[in-house]
């Protein structure tokens, strides 16, 4: 049975076109920290121009360069920028995006889209925004423009020792720098100053970080909502789910509020790569695996209505030891809150940078390892309208991963990735007090491997 996801999704595959992606108009990601922006996560961020912001805050996501990449979809060409997509697609894999523009956010806006010019104003209604870089996690494969934590550490020890060293203090200086929170952040202004125009066309609106349950505005937006309801709003909020448990009651006071209020739903995802707890503490630095799991608990327990939540599972080659364990922890979470409608959900995103993190340096056996996970996934998807099993569209979405992550490599490059991964986690082990052969012992090999090119090269 085809899930109304998936065969959205493969409605938009054919009326879509070779390039047209409907997400690079109605949704947008916002970097205020920075003042970069993108229309997913997946394209490279680009600069929002301070200079039209004055006169018109919609530039935050109507730049000037993501207006040239519209008008290159409509003329049914393929901008470079999107190579994550047609890399799936011609892999024979559905992609985000046949995915995002089947979701009713987007689909609504087809026909408007096609025949758009390219270069209008656009009011998005998929929203996700960063607000401030504060975190109290370090994660490998995060850097200090999205962590404050990491800023802290690298301004301490400098940059990492890879082949091109990574993460250098005086690489985020300029407008690479990300604004503290007790700055002037002219993005942060332009934001609020287009909000009242914005929060009525919005059917999404998502916060990440950082950490959002630190920042001040994530509780100002939900002041507005509350004083405001939407009944069409969807609201999200990205979190480790491992802060002070002060702060953790506070959010969740918030939370219960706003599912008592006129929304239509509240989504909360939770980044957790994996389901052995030393391996998530040692990918996720400063986590706390015991409290995030309680944390998830006490969210799905005590706020029963109207909401649900997504595990951010971000695919890299540390996670894949513990990704069974994960998934069978979401099933026991879909067997216990899953009544009525679904309320525990995933996401299986891959991580492309920084390349020695990555599942295309591993060798085959891993390959092999995902393939066992896939198959197992297979046994377990659901065969009706039930909640408990694995839909055709996670299951699908894996397959592409494990496509991607077989795509030949180049010999050289991959040695170069294999040396980098020994320096950065040797470097890990060092200022973290870490110990990767301890935590992830059946690595062994590749680890070994990587040492070996780190040394010889």
């Amino acid at each position: 049975m085809t899930s109304e996801f998936k065969y959205a999704a493969e409605e938009m595959k054919d009326i879509l076109g070779p390039s047209l992606c409907l997400a690079k108009w109605q949704q947008v990601s916002l970097h205020l920290t920075t003042g970069m922006t993108n229309s997913c996560y997946h394209p490279p961020l680009h600069k929002i121009p301070t200079d039209l912001l004055a006169d018109n805050p919609s530039a935050l996501h109507n730049t000037p360069y993501k207006k040239q990449q519209r008008v290159i979809m409509l003329k049914n060409q393929r901008p470079d920028e999107c190579s994550y997509c047609w890399s799936a697609e011609d892999n024979g894999q559905l992609s985000d995006r046949h995915y995002r523009s089947g979701e009713p956010w987007a689909a609504e806006y087809l026909h408007p889209i096609k025949n758009a010019m390219g270069d209008e104003d656009v009011v998005p209604s998929y929203v996700e925004v960063n607000f401030n870089h504060a975190c109290n996690l370090k994660c490998s494969y995060c850097s200090p423009q999205f962590s404050s934590a990491w800023a802290g550490e690298t301004n301490i020890h400098g940059a990492w020792p890879t082949r091109i060293p990574h993460n250098a203090p005086e690489h985020f200086t300029g407008s690479r720098r990300p604004i503290p929170a007790r700055d002037h952040n002219p993005y942060v202004d332009a934001f609020w100053d287009w909000w009242p125009s914005l929060y009525p066309r919005l059917k999404h609106f998502r916060m990440t970080g950082g950490e959002p349950l630190m920042d001040y505005n994530t509780y100002r937006v939900f002041d507005y909502v509350l004083a405001l309801p939407k009944p069409d709003l969807h609201l999200d909020v990205t979190s480790n789910f491992s802060v002070e448990q002060k702060l953790m009651d506070k959010y969740l006071d918030y939370v219960k509020r706003l599912c008592n209020t006129q929304i239509e739903h509240f989504m909360q995802y939770v980044s957790l790569d994996t389901g052995v707890a030393d391996q998530a503490e040692y990918l996720r630095d400063g986590l706390e695996f015991e409290r995030c799991l309680n944390n998830v608990d006490s969210y799905l327990t005590d706020i029963p209505n109207k909401n649900s939540l997504t595990f951010i599972i971000t695919m890299n080659n540390l996670n894949l030891t513990g990704l069974q364990d994960l998934l069978d922890y979401i099933l026991e979470l879909r067997a216990r809150h899953s009544r009525t409608y679904q309320r525990v959900w995933f996401d299986t995103p891959l991580l492309r940078q920084p390349r020695w993190q990555s599942l295309q340096i591993l060798p085959e056996s891993y390959a092999y390892k995902l393939e066992k996970v896939i198959e197992w996934m297979r046994e377990n998807e659901l065969k009706d309208s039930g909640f408990v099993g694995f839909k055709d569209y996670e299951i699908q979405r894996m397959e592409r991963n494990l496509a991607w992550m077989r795509e030949p490599q180049d010999p050289t490059s991959l040695k170069h990735d294999c040396a980098d991964f020994y320096r950065f986690f040797a470097e890990h082990d060092r200022r973290r007090s870490t110990d990767f052969l301890a935590t992830f012992g059946e690595m062994r090999e590749f680890w070994s491997l990587c040492k070996y090119h780190a040394e010889t090269e």
